[in-house]
């Protein structure tokens, strides 16, 4: 529990992916959160990336709710709670079972998951619960068990530093999962290994890549179908494990020998003849090769399909759970796992128990002391959100996520949330998009309150601690699910005193038929934990599963013997389809969707913290210099994504990392922090048919250039009136958490404004009066608050080259009046763009360090300023600082946020 006997250091795990980075934490004496790396646990080692390293800027009461409300009134929890429990015992009684639904998220701890997860399947007999998990590792889930028999992630980390050739296929490891491609590029440096990137677009994991190949988006089957053919004429597949472990293998082939000449895998993907016969050659010349997959091969119509082409290449060369030789499905979020493991999604039932086995179903209806166990699947996220728009579903409880941004056609998603009856939602942020359609609003604890489990990908379950005290009447998830259990009638079955009674009572469930021979037997159990005291709970040390008496395997399926009722493998014969949407006349671009370095999913989290915000501070549309030029769209500019469904409105970022014909954008952005830049407004529903998942990667549009005349920026020390940002004659505004404030980038569609008038429109009735103006072009204002000399707010142009202030010392408590004038006459030095968020390294930083000393690698860089020294993120944008032998160029736009606050 601590680390050089120092006890005020308190070990947890991070709150962002499925890497499920150790981190240890200490409350200084200003009550802020200090974070750094575990060292003791073996999924990081000590490293963090750049948004683990500033989680402590995101533990704050700003913006959190604070108490329950029901129709806006705020209220007792026992009010809120037995509202909860009536409507929905009413709606139920009224309707069915099945007109209520949870849709909640892989940020809940694992013992939030199984309470309301044997809530919903067990005692009110539905299986409508779903969870954004479907947005990102549904695929792989349905893949493994296609496959496997099971739901299970053979590898572990550290064969990521034991193989010889590693793939990373629709995972740019570099941004995604920043610690595992350290792991992994330290590994490259100590024996050579060769890597493959296999996406459209050249990444920041390209730094690394031998090879890569930049296939056409949606094409992966036909490489590794094309793969497979190739494997089996020239001999190369493992015969004797073939027919030993496996089933299905025949028909596999057959439909993969469609690709058995290259030139025909050519014309599919767009790649190169020579580059795919070298990568062909890589696999079939090296044993041990991990195959590492992720969104761009979930996030698909087929993408089912796509995971099952890459494990029948693994399982017909018995590269399966061997020591640096497995495919291996890198999970997106921070519980993820957890969620799956308990029943999470609606397509499963518990603890890896399935639907469709009468014997499992018998066996947790005893152990849930239920006499109404759901019998069949329940509807997947799109489909239950189809259901409400239809009327079939009456109740919708959301936890912990935010689908009104993050589903595909958001502008249909929030017209469904607006019309669903009655809509529960239990969070820890006080306002996002999807808040404003919640009938009741329950506060939930925030990472840093919450305590009990998460599982990574590799299996490997940890402790997520208590650091800190919940502000209002927070609670933690399961209490707020039990409680209104309870009230459902349900009282015997959820008195929980404690998250670990609920750890204990998962244990448990997890050996329910799980002797070895029977036909409920499962990989997954964690029988060794059974009975777990407070102690050992509190101290609980991070293991992977199965969790048994005795040695447990580190890897599963390396013997041959897999999770299916005959221990074999299975093949899945799988054939190549292009994406559900094809190319027209008028849609002839490709928009392909993800994240970007430094924020996570909605940004509720992650938009708090000011470090996080410098490096990537708008939502930019990146476009081949080709495409741009033939639209007449300006690097800077705004560019407007039209697709079938909708369209929204972005900076462009033109660039040849993306291909020509092809488009990338964000996902973090939404209408509460900024005007457009929603991608999913212009995403359609389009899913996988085994999985669910809907298809982010591969949708058709068309993009135009939006004229606009004048830029500005605004600093303001509270948040500015969404309302009334919409009702200015701007085409596009966004917002970003600086020190002491909020910056906002505006551009306006008028020629002429008087900054004056403009900000005057912004301010709350009974602001400060008292405003201080320059005059001429490069016009300034300020509003003063009352009685002292301290900024309320303040705007300025943002087009004039050099005249961008560093705000943070306008914005400090106390502003010295030599800032406020220095601000108001132009003189106030300009802040450089943060490169190195870790580090806090800038743009000046490292030109400076350039020209004065003249250093010609990233290393040396390194030692100089500190810059890639931390996650290694940047590594990539640094290499072009010195691969040009002068400052990489930026965007205008990017020249404009030069202003966005530093420490």
């Amino acid at each position: 529990m601590t680390k050089n006997n120092d006890s005020s250091w308190i070990k947890s795990t991070c709150a962002y992916c499925g890497v499920g980075c150790g981190i240890e934490a200490k409350v200084q004496a200003n009550g802020k959160l200090e974070v750094r790396g575990d060292e003791e646990h073996p999924a990081n080692l000590g490293k963090l990336c750049s948004k683990g390293l500033k989680l402590g800027e995101t533990v704050t009461t700003q913006g959190r709710m604070l108490s329950p409300s029901v129709h806006g009134e705020d209220c007792s929890w026992d009010h809120a709670l037995s509202h909860v429990a009536s409507t929905f015992s009413d709606t139920i009684a009224k309707y069915g079972q099945d007109s209520v639904a949870f849709y909640v998220s892989g940020q809940l701890l694992t013992e939030d998951y199984y309470v309301v997860n044997k809530l919903m399947k067990g005692f009110i007999g539905s299986a409508n619960i779903d969870t954004n998990s479907r947005l990102c590792m549904a695929s792989s889930v349905v893949g493994h068990k296609r496959a496997f028999g099971e739901d299970i992630v053979p590898g572990n980390y550290e064969d990521l530093e034991l193989a010889n050739l590693v793939i990373l296929t629709g995972s740019n490891l570099a941004w995604c999962h920043p610690v595992l491609y350290q792991r992994l590029k330290a590994a490259k440096a100590r024996h050579g290994t060769k890597i493959v990137v296999i996406d459209p677009r050249e990444t920041a994991s390209c730094e690394i890549a031998d090879l890569h190949l930049p296939l056409f988006p949606g094409s992966d089957i036909a490489l590794f179908n094309g793969l497979l053919a190739y494997m089996a004429k020239l001999n190369q597949i493992n015969q004797k494990y073939v027919e030993q472990h496996t089933e299905g293998f025949d028909e596999a082939l057959e439909l993969a020998k469609r690709f058995s000449n290259i030139t025909s895998v050519s014309l599919a993907t767009g790649l190169k003849t020579a580059d795919i016969e070298t990568f062909f050659q890589w696999f079939r010349s090296t044993p041990k090769t991990v195959t590492v997959y992720s969104q761009g091969v979930n996030q698909s119509t087929s993408g089912t399909d796509k995971v099952n082409s890459i494990l029948n290449c693994h399982i017909a060369t018995g590269r399966v759970g061997q020591p640096g030789s497995t495919p291996f499905s890198i999970t997106g979020q921070p519980n993820a796992m957890g969620g799956r493991e308990v029943g999470g999604l609606a397509n499963t039932l518990a603890a890896h128990m399935e639907f469709g086995n009468p014997e499992q179903s018998e066996l947790l209806s005893e152990f849930w002391e239920t006499s109404n166990l759901a019998t069949k699947p329940g509807l997947k996220a799109m489909n239950m959100f189809e259901a409400i728009e239809t009327g079939k579903i009456k109740a919708l409880w959301v936890m912990a996520t935010n689908p009104a941004v993050s589903l595909p056609e958001s502008n249909r998603i929030n017209a469904i949330l607006a019309s669903c009856p009655y809509v529960v939602v239990s969070d820890c942020v006080e306002s996002n998009d999807t808040l404003k359609y919640a009938h009741v609003r329950l506060p939930a604890q925030g990472w840093s309150e919450k305590s009990g489990t998460v599982t990574n990908s590799e299996r490997r379950i940890s402790r997520q601690r208590r650091l800190l005290p919940t502000p209002g009447m927070g609670k933690p998830d399961w209490w707020i699910v039990s409680e209104v259990a309870k009230k459902m009638g349900f009282e015997k079955q959820f008195s929980y005193r404690s998250e670990l009674d609920i750890f204990n009572e998962y244990v448990e469930q997890t050996r329910l038929g799980n002797e070895v021979g029977k036909s409920t037997a499962r990989a997954l159990t964690l029988e060794s934990l059974s009975g777990m005291t407070p102690e050992n709970y509190q101290s609980f040390a991070p293991r992977q599963w199965p969790a048994k008496d005795g040695v447990c395997p580190e890897r599963l399926f390396g013997d041959g013997n897999y999770a299916t009722p005959n221990g074999k493998g299975r093949f899945v014969a799988v054939d190549f389809k292009p994406p559900a949407l094809s190319l027209s006349e008028r849609y002839g671009l490709i928009l392909n969707s993800g994240r970007i370095r430094d924020q996570w999913h909605t940004m509720t989290r992650s938009g708090l913290s000011p470090s996080l915000s410098e490096n990537d501070s708008v939502p930019q549309l990146e476009i081949h210099p080709f495409d741009a030029a033939d639209r007449g769209i300006k690097d800077g500019h705004l560019a407007k994504v039209i697709s079938s469904i909708g369209e929204q409105i972005f900076i462009a970022k033109v660039t040849s990392t993306v291909s020509v014909g092809q488009c990338y954008a964000p996902i973090h952005w939404t209408h509460t922090n900024c005007s457009d830049g929603k991608v999913c407004t212009v995403i359609p529903s389009n899913t996988d048919p085994f999985s669910g998942q809907p298809e982010f990667k591969a949708t058709p549009i068309e993009v135009k250039s939006v004229k606009t005349y004048l830029d500005a920026q605004i600093v303001s020390r509270s948040p500015l009136d969404k309302t009334k940002l919409n009702a200015i004659p701007a085409a596009f505004w966004v917002s970003q958490q600086c020190d002491s404030g909020v910056l906002y980038s505006l551009k306006l569609t008028v020629k002429t404004l008087e900054l004056e008038d403009l900000l005057a429109a912004l301010m709350d009735d009974g602001q400060p009066t008292l405003v201080i103006a320059s005059s001429g072009e490069a016009q300034r204002v300020v509003y003063l608050q009352s009685g002292k000399f301290g900024l309320a707010a303040a705007i300025y142009p943002s087009s004039l080259a050099g005249s961008q202030p560093d705000i943070s010392q306008l914005v400090s408590a106390e502003a010295e009046p030599e800032v406020m004038h220095g601000f108001l006459a132009g003189t106030l030095k300009a802040k450089s763009r943060t490169i190195c968020t870790c580090k806090k390294v800038t743009k000046a930083d490292i030109e400076n360090a350039i020209d004065n000393t003249g250093v010609c690698s990233v290393k040396s860089l390194g030692e100089l300023t500190g810059a890639g020294t931390g996650c290694g993120s940047c590594v990539a944008e640094l290499e072009q600082f010195i691969g040009n032998a002068k400052p990489i160029s930026i965007t205008p736009y990017e020249r404009q946020v030069e202003s966005a606050c530093g420490k």
